[in-house]
């Protein structure tokens, strides 16, 4: 069993004109194609799937769900029977239900959020090719992002009430789904808490992140960039664009990546994650981060946790 890596994030937008500006000439990503209900779908340059990004119209910002996709159909069905052992549900979905998709598996996570499994989408192959290809595409828009990278999601954490669903996520995802804590985020007196979980199911150091708060909800979605100079290239766009900008150019201690945080126009907040950090291999010892220290884990250059960056989030589901 196997899940290979991020599929897709449905994300909703409450203004499609202004949503489509800012996911297209100020990230980059391709549209691919829109359906009668008004969705939107794109992809990263990089990415060869049919898309990466749905964006949905509604009336309140925030992610519908996250996809990840396996790597054989039959995974699908070993993955529903480990989670309704544990006496939670799990529905096969038909193909087609996903877009361009064959048969899902749906499920919630222990925090609530909604995900789904699958393992076919159509093909549609990277900007370059595969054959003799060019380091990246002339006519690049915007930051000009690689791919859909991870995104953190937003659990509900009150340890005087003996609530923690990042620790309740973390042991789901790792004994049901495989995926691999790389590193984590202890609080409180002992630093018994896991106030963070940083998973993966590749190389990278992070294929989804979980974060505690006073409620559920949708942190961010990152976009991958090459390097250090492409995060300032993309905070230049931004500034072009009057992008709001959350948090400017900075390195996290934590997946040691570079960053920059801002906003699409309906308020969900997006990232921009340059370069590798480290390669996750199976074999690799988790990282720990403690309470004295969550400054310097989450931004390692000013070392000083910015209040809006827990406590500014969009709906989860």
């Amino acid at each position: 069993m196997a899940v290979m890596r991020i599929g897709h994030i449905n994300i909703r937008v409450l203004d499609m004109g202004a949503a489509r500006h800012h996911y297209e000439n100020v990230l980059g990503l391709l549209p691919q194609a829109e359906d009668a209900a008004g969705n939107v779908y794109l992809k990263g340059w990089d990415e060869w799937d049919k898309y990466s990004v749905i964006l949905s119209p509604s009336d309140h910002a925030g992610m519908n769900y996250v996809a990840y996709k396996v790597q054989h159909d039959a995974d699908l069905d070993l993955i529903k029977g480990r989670i309704e052992a544990l006496g939670r549900e799990a529905e096969m979905v038909a193909a087609g239900a996903l877009p361009f998709c064959g048969r899902a598996l749906r499920f919630n996570m222990p925090s609530g959020h909604l995900m789904y499994l699958y393992a076919e989408k159509e093909f549609v192959g990277k900007s370059v090719g595969v054959t003799n290809p060019e380091p990246w595409p002339d006519g690049l828009k915007g930051a000009g992002a690689h791919w859909l990278d991870h995104c953190l999601l937003m659990c509900e954490l009150d340890p005087e009430k003996g609530v923690n669903k990042v620790a309740e996520n973390e042991a789901f995802f790792r004994e049901v789904l495989e995926f691999r804590l790389t590193e984590q985020l202890m609080v409180g007196p002992g630093l018994v808490v896991q106030a963070a979980a940083f998973m993966t199911c590749t190389s990278t150091p992070h294929d989804i992140a979980f974060v505690g708060g006073p409620q559920m909800g949708f942190h961010h979605a990152s976009f991958y960039l090459d390097e250090w100079s492409d995060v300032l290239k993309a905070a230049d766009v931004m500034g072009k664009n009057k992008v709001k900008i959350d948090v400017t150019p900075q390195r996290h201690g934590i997946t040691r990546g570079a960053t920059i945080y801002f906003f699409d126009p309906s308020g969900n907040r997006n990232e921009t994650f340059g370069g590798l950090g480290y390669l996750a291999h199976p074999d690799m010892p988790v990282i720990t981060w403690t309470e004295e220290e969550i400054g310097s884990a989450i931004f390692y250059h000013t070392g000083e946790l910015k209040e809006s960056f827990t406590t500014v989030y969009t709906e989860g589901v």
